[in-house]
């Protein structure tokens, strides 16, 4: 194979508890992942040297050895003792710090591209170990489906989920920076418990697949320092409930908000219907798979 090409899905967190910060300056996490269905496409392509490059410019993605696509391609090759490099491209299909993870998912395609473009066979335990040196939420994005997260996010279990349902994803032209949002959690939660608990009950809702269930439960321990530093998301938050959806949630840190719905004709009212106010928003599926490779040549 000359290049591979690995899909790789946005993430949202159904519930994510977080702990007061740590001494290594981690949060401890009790999360439970759910995959949605918008995409990054990931390409690699041989090289004489590492690059990281877009189809098309995307403010907020580093071009340089900051990029965590880029970093992830570089920890594969010395997993295997390997002096190789390759061509990464990336398609953005994912909100660019929109708490949505896109970053993830671009370094759990590469993993898997360059696995499969160097037929390197590595072992799924090795990917998620490489994957959880790389971030919190990047062994999740090469699970998929529905998962609980604990650890710092990035051990991850996958969970029951009987359930399928439609989020209308609200984005923001202004993204929400994660470590500031952690940074105003701290601030506003100082005696935040060291392990946040598991949530069993939504952990049961999912297993049921009850999506009014499911809806009632949604819980983010960053809701409150993301409405501190974007008080526009309230009125946001506002209107999206007076819809009188299934459930409505911030995704991660923020800022983008998801609107639940078990009918995706409802689900399509609700976007014509705030397209109509002027809001920016799409329509995904969920659960959805992991990071699957799409093409090969």
């Amino acid at each position: 194979m000359t290049q591979v090409t690995v899909r790789a899905p946005a993430k949202i967190n159904l519930h994510l508890g977080v702990g007061g910060l740590r001494p290594d300056g981690k949060h401890a996490l009790a999360t439970v992942y759910q995959a949605v269905g918008l995409y990054d496409d990931v390409t690699a392509v041989e090289a004489e040297s590492w690059s990281v490059g877009l189809t098309e410019p995307v403010d907020g993605v580093p071009l340089d050895d900051d990029n965590i696509a880029l970093r992830a391609g570089r920890a594969l090759a010395a997993h295997h003792g390997l002096d190789r490099a390759a061509r990464i491209t990336i398609a953005k299909g994912i909100p660019v710090m929109g708490g949505m993870a896109g970053g993830s998912a671009d370094a759990a395609a590469t993993l898997l591209a360059l696995d499969r473009l160097w037929d390197l066979q590595t072992s799924d335990d090795d990917l998620l170990r490489i994957a959880g040196t790389l971030g919190s939420d990047v062994p999740f994005a090469l699970l998929g489906g529905t998962a609980l997260g604990t650890g710092h996010g990035e051990i991850v279990t996958p969970v029951e989920d009987t359930s399928s349902v439609w989020w209308v994803v609200v984005l923001s032209d202004e993204g929400l920076s994660t470590p500031a949002v952690y940074g105003h959690f701290d601030e506003l939660s100082p005696d935040a418990p060291a392990e946040p608990p598991v949530p069993d009950a939504l952990i049961a809702a999912l297993a049921g697949g009850c999506p009014e269930e499911i809806g009632d439960l949604l819980a983010n321990d960053l809701w409150p320092a993301a409405r501190d530093l974007r008080p526009d998301l309230v009125d946001v938050e506002v209107t999206l409930r007076s819809m009188a959806p299934d459930g409505v949630l911030l995704s991660g840190s923020g800022p983008t908000l998801l609107v639940l719905h078990e009918d995706v004709d409802e689900a399509r009212t609700t976007v014509a219907e705030l397209t109509a106010q002027g809001y920016r928003c799409t329509l995904a599926p969920g659960p959805v798979a992991g990071a699957h490779v799409v093409t090969y040549a």
